[in-house]
C-alpha cells in the first residue's frame, strides 16, 4: 500500500462539473465493483450530453420558428421551444451532478472521512 506524502499547504480544489477520474476508489471496493461504477459514471456523462444535445436541437427549432414571418402563430411555438431548451438543460445538469454526489457518497471516501483520519 502507497502512502501519499502530506502536503504542508492544503489546496481547495474547484467543485465545478468535473469529468474524468476525480474519485480514489475505497479499500472494500471490488475490482468487479469499480467497473459497474465507472460504467455507471460513462452512462452519466453520456445522459449529460444527451440532454445538452437536444436542449440545442430545441433552441435551433425556437430560432427556426421565430424566422417564419408568413406564420405569426408560431410565435408562440417558438418561445415555448426556448422554454423547454432551457428546461432541458437545467435538468440534465441537475441530474448529473445529483448522480455524481451519490456516486461520490455510496462508494467512494468521502471529504469527512478523510477530514476525520487528518
Amino acid at each position: 500500500m502507497k502512502v501519499k506524502p502530506k502536503s504542508p499547504l492544503k489546496i481547495k480544489k474547484m467543485k465545478l462539473l468535473r469529468f474524468g477520474r476525480d474519485f480514489e476508489p475505497d479499500e472494500e471496493v471490488i475490482l468487479r465493483d469499480y467497473l459497474a461504477i465507472e460504467r455507471t459514471r460513462l452512462a452519466n456523462e453520456r445522459t449529460l450530453l444527451s440532454y445538452i444535445r437536444s436542449s440545442l436541437y430545441l433552441l435551433l427549432g425556437g430560432i427556426a420558428f421565430f424566422q417564419l414571418k408568413e406564420f405569426p402563430n408560431f410565435k408562440y411555438l417558438a418561445i415555448l421551444s426556448l422554454i423547454f431548451s432551457a428546461v432541458f438543460f437545467v435538468i440534465g445538469v441537475y441530474r448529473f451532478t445529483l448522480l455524481k454526489k451519490s456516486l461520490k457518497r455510496l462508494f467512494y471516501k468521502s471529504e469527512e472521512k478523510e477530514n476525520v483520519t487528518n
